[in-house]
């Protein structure tokens, strides 16, 4: 066998085709170089290295002494670099511009440092930016610009800091960070939350919401919040149900915010789970709040059976572009439970709506009331007006007529008074009491009218009982045929 070939041309041929072997640039001291990858951890550096080569890719400074990251610690354009790692430096000052030179960073890792504010701007320039690790710092401020322009973010953890207030800006509006699936806010020092608003967030980021570890108060809005969660198995509260606690006035330590259900003093209860109530002719959407992202496809299926498929289909149900549901001109079968079916990437989901519609409608706080209402009303005002016309008779002490005229005897007043419907309106003298007609004043019959078929009167006789009259039977229907019942 012949002679082995020399190593030294080899090795040079290798040097040459290596990046670390050019002109452009070379390894670090204290640091491990393989390819586009500079790992400088454990290096005991109090300052980023520098030179540092162009066609970095990703940069490892954790667990060093760099505690102020200035704007000049990357002197060239690093247009390669995508991943910065800075934990573990006892970092407290990072300039508003030492992001410049780095603007296709993707991934950045400043957590368990000791930062305590993040200031104006300060992640402006990472358009690209896509994860932000900032957890176990000392962070209590964060400016309301602090994360404008990084459209691209997926992910940011604040957990394991002092912030006492929810930054409610980073969700409510959804094209400040419209790719943020992630966001932990775990052990800070948060004693409220926005129940409302975070109920209303879209299932898919409700799945990442980390709020476990804060010391919350206790209310029922609260326990509600999570207890939803449980029910959609969000994985925020699958995971950290130990976690989450919050804060009796009365009780020595934190309890279990799910604990809340029936225990005193609150005596919470669940809120029932997507129910929308509506009445007849009302437009609904209902929403297939899913917590699968990059869903492939969804269908709706009606209390009937029916599945409602096609974008703005024809009839009633209409599928809309966000694959929610919209009812039109509601209808009393159209009540009853809806089930939202989903096809995720990796698995499915069906999301049930229940739809109570009202059988009356409702246009405004001055409309008429109902038939059955009405009727009722006109019942009872009609019996309370035959009752005046009938016992409110005129006042004792009014002015009467007729006072030339002799009374009736005393014997006769009831049938004269009581069942007599008519007031006596003769002209009478001022200062006088109401004196009662006699009978025979009456003419040829009560009222003024004549009695066809009447009692017959016996003639008159002399004494104590002449002037008794016999009861006429029709008094007391003729008062009530000559009474108007008003309807």
């Amino acid at each position: 066998p012949g002679a082995p070939l020399p190593l030294t041309p080899l090795l040079l041929a290798l040097a040459l085709l290596s990046p670390w072997g050019s002109a452009g640039g070379s390894c670090p001291p204290r640091c491990v170089c393989a390819s586009n990858i500079l790992s400088c951890s454990q290096a005991v550096l109090s300052s980023v290295p520098s030179p540092l080569p162009r066609f970095t890719a990703v940069l490892d400074l954790s667990h060093n002494n760099v505690s102020r990251l200035r704007a000049d610690w990357a002197p060239g354009r690093l247009a390669h670099l995508h991943a910065l790692l800075l934990s573990h430096n006892g970092l407290s000052f990072v300039s508003t511009e030492a992001f410049a030179h780095v603007p296709h960073l993707r991934h950045l890792d400043l957590s368990s440092n000791r930062l305590r504010a993040l200031e104006e701007n300060l992640f402006s320039d990472l358009v690209e930016l896509e994860v932000l690790l900032l957890y176990n710092n000392e962070i209590s401020a964060v400016d309301r610009t602090a994360f404008d322009n990084l459209g691209r973010l997926r992910k940011l953890y604040l957990g394991q800091n002092r912030i006492a207030r929810f930054p409610l800006e980073l969700l409510r509006d959804s094209s400040r960070l419209p790719q943020l699936a992630l966001l932990d806010l775990s052990a800070n020092r948060l004693r409220s939350l926005p129940v409302g608003e975070l109920q209303a967030l879209p299932a898919w980021l409700r799945d990442r919401l980390y709020l476990h570890g804060n010391p919350l108060a206790c209310d029922c809005p609260l326990f509600q919040l999570v207890a939803r969660g449980r029910r959609r198995r969000l994985s925020a509260v699958m995971d950290f149900q130990e976690e989450l606690r919050c804060v009796l006035p009365a009780a020595p330590a934190p309890v279990g915010i799910l604990a809340l259900a029936g225990r005193q003093p609150l005596n919470c209860s669940e809120a029932r789970e997507a129910v929308l109530e509506a009445h007849l002719g009302d437009t609904v959407t209902l929403s297939c709040d899913t917590r699968l992202r990059g869903v492939r496809s969804r269908h709706w299926v009606t209390p009937g059976g029916e599945r409602v498929l096609e974008e703005g289909g024809n009839g009633s149900a209409a599928l809309l572009a966000n694959g929610s549901l919209q009812l039109r001109a509601l209808r009393p079968e159209d009540a009853g439970t809806y089930a939202c079916w989903v096809a995720g990437p990796l698995l499915n989901e069906t999301l049930y709506v229940e739809l109570l519609v009202h059988n009356f409608t409702l246009h405004g706080p001055h409309d008429t009331l109902n038939t059955a209402y009405t009727t009722l009303v006109g019942c009872i005002l009609s019996v309370v007006l035959v009752l005046i016309y009938l016992y409110l008779t005129p006042c004792r002490c009014c002015c009467c007529r007729g006072a030339d005229k002799p009374p009736a005897p005393r014997d006769d007043s009831i049938n004269s008074s009581v069942l007599s419907a008519t007031p006596n309106h003769a002209a009478g003298v001022p200062g006088e009491p109401c004196q009662p007609r006699s009978a025979s004043a009456a003419g040829p019959g009560q009222n003024g009218r004549f009695k066809v078929g009447g009692t017959p009167q016996p003639p008159p006789r002399h004494g104590p009982k002449a002037q008794r009259k016999v009861s006429d039977p029709d008094s007391v229907s003729s008062v009530f045929s000559d009474t108007p019942i008003v309807v």
